[in-house]
């Protein structure tokens, strides 16, 4: 099932604002650094996910 062009850019908004959300979170953890060290791998990881389903859908919506 395909969604409709007002769905495909409501999903856009959402994964954009949670992809900038996550750049956010990364950068104020390596400000923190070395507090915090631990949650790198998670932060970045989410980061990545986050930005990865994002320009999937741009992939898509064009």
């Amino acid at each position: 099932m395909s969604e409709s062009p007002e769905e495909l850019k409501a999903r856009l908004k959402k994964l954009n604002a949670q992809a900038t959300q996550a750049k956010m979170d990364l950068h104020d953890l390596s400000e923190d650094l070395p507090t915090g060290w631990e949650k790198i791998l998670e932060v970045a990881q989410r980061a990545h996910d986050t930005h990865a389903a994002l320009m999937a859908a741009r992939k898509a919506a064009s």
